[in-house]
């Protein structure tokens, strides 16, 4: 296909040449309605190019095909049988994803990983998790996705499970074996879903992790907007094979989807796809080779280390880990990654996405260069010499990864619905809890809907906060109370 089209770019264009007159929605009409101190902020090209993508961008029954022939160049860009544009996140992209799969009462193998999105999806369906255990690194407290063999048994137990949904690359940069895992889905004639929300970028050099589609997974998510050039809550879902029906994919994706999709989040990820294919290669060797020089400089200042791949992905671990994606340990400054992130965001205005109680991500990208990641070393030198100023470390209760897991209960669904009841913290274990609770950044919840709450999350969680930790969808953010089943009504 010609890659150097972007049909909605295109389309976008001849609408503002053509002089089209809008008496739609939105109705700032092209920036004449909007408040000049908006416009001055966010400036009039924003609003100039919000319009409607059908009725608009297309005409009203979408005779231009406009759409469909990015979704179209997107999928072959990658080698996907079918892609479908999402302007709501892969939130929604891996809603739709498990919703094709497994529906009320049906169970699906899932990594307890997971993203906070695949809980919710468990809720709104009503189908069963059948959680499926991390590879847990005992010396570094942290999880990566669960190994291949790890789904194999998981299927031996329950082999009326409808497929299989992982989280990789994880927030830490680390992926599983995809290939093997999908040799363990299909000997079994289920579907391999995967989350690769962190993964845009994988398709476009051979250095980097082997993506989901190239691995063999059935459906794969991805957030452009975290790896790639896409706006915020741009996201795609790709499909291939015979084991999902695309019809019945794009059918759950509607359920979720706005009638009002966003032009310019549209726009983006048609730009983005034609920058990957003709530039791609290029941008990806010249970004590799900067993080492995940040990656050497950040290693050689005091109190600091960058994980490598002998560190995440040891013997007998089925990972590769993510070269974009640095690492950084800071119990050598005697303090944690959450104080690490708050002293870099108000001393050098260098944000970080990722922190827990002894590390912090940072994440590079295509879009990297000499002065951003100059920037970035010379905050984290000033760090170094000024480590002192920070707060010690926290003191975190961190469990065991046994202890860490919790009983399932109750099906998500119903222990969401059921009639609840709010109690203190300390009378909480032993309680089936009603809502979702999650340490964010990375979203992985640490308490589901239906799970019986032990003592020992209770102060992991109690304690990470006083440590920093934030937890913002708890009823209670404070975590003084915590939403659980009301005892009369637990099934």
């Amino acid at each position: 296909m010609d890659h150097s089209q972007a049909p909605i770019l295109q389309a976008l264009e001849a609408y503002h040449d053509s002089g089209q007159l809008p008496f739609t929605p939105p109705g700032h009409k092209q920036a004449r309605g909007a408040d000049p101190r908006v416009a001055a902020v966010l400036g009039e090209a924003v609003f100039r190019d919000d319009v409607l993508a059908t009725g608009g961008l297309d005409d009203r029954s979408s005779s231009g095909g406009v759409l469909e022939r990015a979704e179209e160049l997107m999928a072959d860009a990658v080698g996907a049988k079918q892609t479908f544009f999402s302007t709501c996140g892969s939130s929604l992209s891996v809603k739709a994803a498990m919703m094709s799969v497994a529906g009320p009462g049906e169970k699906l193998l899932i990594g307890r990983d997971a993203h906070k999105s695949v809980v919710a999806e468990l809720v709104l369906s009503g189908s069963i998790p059948v959680w499926v255990e991390s590879q847990w690194d005992e010396d570094l407290h942290l999880a990566h996705a669960p190994a291949p063999g790890a789904f194999a048994a998981a299927f031996d137990r329950h082999p009326d499970a409808k497929g299989a949904l992982v989280v990789t690359p994880t927030p830490y940069g680390t992926c599983t074996d995809l290939a093997a895992l999908a040799r363990v889905c299909h000997e079994r004639g289920k579907p391999l879903l995967v989350d690769e929300a962190w993964g845009a970028h994988l398709p476009f050099h051979p250095d980097l992790p082997t993506w989901a589609m190239d691995a063999g997974a059935d459906v794969c998510v991805t957030s452009i907007h975290k790896m790639g050039s896409g706006l915020e809550q741009s996201s795609v879902f790709h499909l291939q094979g015979d084991l999902v029906a695309p019809e019945l994919l794009k059918e759950r994706a509607d359920l979720f989807s706005t009638t009002s999709p966003s032009v310019l989040i549209y726009a983006a990820l048609d730009g983005w796809r034609r920058q990957m294919v003709e530039h791609g290669r290029d941008l990806y060797d010249r970004a590799l080779k900067l993080a492995g020089r940040v990656r050497d400089e950040i290693e050689a200042i005091d109190g600091l280390h960058v994980h490598g791949r002998a560190d995440l992905c040891g013997e007998g671990r089925a990972c590769t880990a993510d070269p974009m994606q640095l690492l950084v340990d800071v119990t050598g400054l005697g303090t944690g990654g959450y104080q690490v992130t708050d002293w870099l965001r108000e001393h050098h205005r260098i944000n970080l996405g990722h922190s827990d109680h002894r590390r912090v991500g940072v994440q590079l990208t295509h879009a990297d260069d000499e002065e951003t990641t100059g920037r970035l070393l010379a905050a984290l030198r000033d760090l170094s010499e000024r480590a002192a100023e920070l707060p010690p470390a926290p003191r975190i209760e961190l469990p065991s990864p046994s202890e860490l897991r919790m009983e399932q209960a109750m099906r998500p669904r119903d222990a969401f619905f059921a009639r609840v009841e709010h109690v203190p913290w300390r009378q909480a274990a032993g309680r089936v809890t009603a809502e979702m609770i999650t340490p964010y950044p990375p979203g992985i919840p640490a308490a589901i809907p239906g799970e019986r709450l032990t003592e020992e999350v209770l102060r992991y969680l109690r304690s990470g906060l006083a440590g920093g930790m934030v937890i913002p969808d708890a009823a209670d953010t404070s975590l003084d109370t915590v939403r659980v089943v009301a005892e009369d009504d637990k099934s």
